[in-house]
């Protein structure tokens, strides 16, 4: 990482965003969405292209439309017209679309000890902010583990954790709610930071099985002292409440218990049926000790 304590933090306008994100040859996407008119555009264009005045003017008008802007995260392949994970030509960012008490999320991002300072916080709508870091050396597969783990830890946008995302560009006008909002950027720090350098949560079956080459993750243990299978179950919660479907949730559990449990798959599927029980009656809404202790010895670590 570079060093932090130089940074001073600076408001940016969209044509520096843009270029304080991506290289000025890169091809970076800009998207342009009117849900009053049910009208969406998108422009594969160079980043100092999409930072010019001439197209800077163009997204105005846009936007005083009422179209809300927005710009993809990572540069695409040369001769790429469309945005898909596929034409991603590399990974140059993780992020995080905090819509649920923001600003205890960033408290927690700050203060955890263990996430990296931001690259840049975006003020999206009142209790509303996009996060992104500057990384180097993830794949598409590290890249979208180490993404679903950061919106587990901090109620981020679970939807909003591929590669080929699009978040909004600060000197816009957000039209998504019944008053505008003029979305603004602060950037916080110009390190480059790599995967080591992130470490997520316990408790979460989404967190990446490798942090990088030759190291495996360090199983910590969550505030609390709270044991391995009740952060298991807490998180079977909150993705059933999102809406996650069981089989999923049951299959991401198992495969990251299935170092340590006899019956990986028993035990997913019996930690998803209490979580279920758990939301349907909240009068059972008690952590279980172990919750396979009928069948497996649970050595929680």
């Amino acid at each position: 990482m570079t060093e932090l304590s130089l940074f001073e933090t600076r408001h940016l306008s969209a044509p520096q965003y843009v270029l304080a994100l991506h290289q000025a040859e890169d091809r970076v996407a800009a998207l342009v969405r009117n849900r009053t008119r049910g009208q969406t555009m998108q422009r594969i264009l160079r980043a100092e292209d999409v930072a010019s005045s001439s197209f800077q003017d163009w997204l105005k008008q846009q936007n005083d439309g009422g179209a809300d802007i927005f710009l993809g995260m990572n540069p695409l392949r040369a001769n790429s017209f469309a945005r898909t994970k596929e034409s991603v030509r590399e990974i140059r960012h993780v992020y995080l679309d905090l819509d649920e008490d923001a600003a205890a999320s960033l408290r927690a991002i700050r203060t955890d000890g263990n996430t990296p300072v931001p690259n840049f916080v975006l003020d999206t709508s009142p209790e509303k902010s996009q996060v992104v870091w500057r990384v180097d050396g993830l794949d598409r597969q590290q890249a979208e583990s180490l993404l679903r783990s950061l919106a587990n830890q901090f109620r981020g946008d679970i939807a909003a954790t591929d590669i080929s995302r699009v978040l909004r560009m600060p000197g816009f006008a957000n039209h998504k709610y019944s008053e505008t909002f003029l979305v603004r950027a602060v950037q916080e720090s110009d390190a480059i930071y790599h995967l080591c350098d992130f470490t997520v949560q316990e408790g979460s079956p989404e967190a990446p099985r490798r942090l990088s080459e030759g190291q495996s993750p360090q199983r910590r243990m969550a505030s609390g002292h709270r044991s391995q299978s009740e952060a298991d179950w807490a998180y079977a919660k909150r993705a059933l409440a999102r809406g996650d479907n069981p089989d999923e949730i049951m299959r991401r559990i198992a495969d990251y218990r299935s170092d340590d449990k006899a019956d990986p798959t028993y035990y997913a599927r019996l930690t998803v049926n209490k979580a279920q029980l758990s939301l349907m009656s909240p009068e059972t809404d008690t952590p279980p000790a172990t919750v396979e202790s009928s069948r497996v010895i649970d050595r929680d670590l």
